[in-house]
């Protein structure tokens, strides 16, 4: 897949407020673009928010990604992930 391509003009610029996004590069910084994607996101945007990431990256990247990330990723969204791609749920912080 080709990643070279203009994160700006996919999303919303307040995502990525610490960053240059110009700098931004979709193989390299996916670590940080994919959690970002999916950090406002609820269930009226998830559709659109995770159609916007699978322009850019495959359900693999996408799951792998968010099990590892350090941002505060909803488990709801963990959630919406898991069912779309048809995997085991899986949520970034235990319930407690």
């Amino acid at each position: 897949m080709n990643k070279a391509i203009n994160i700006i003009s996919i999303f919303p610029k307040h995502l990525f407020w610490d960053v240059k996004l110009e700098q931004l590069d979709a193989d390299k910084d996916q670590g940080l673009i994919i959690p970002r994607a999916l950090y406002m996101t609820n269930e009226q945007s998830f559709d659109d928010d995770i159609a916007r990431l699978e322009t850019i990256y495959s359900s693999d990247e996408i799951v792998k990604n968010l099990k590892s990330t350090r941002e505060r990723i909803s488990n709801r969204v963990c959630e919406m992930v898991a069912l779309r791609y048809h995997i085991p749920l899986f949520h970034r912080y235990s319930r407690r």
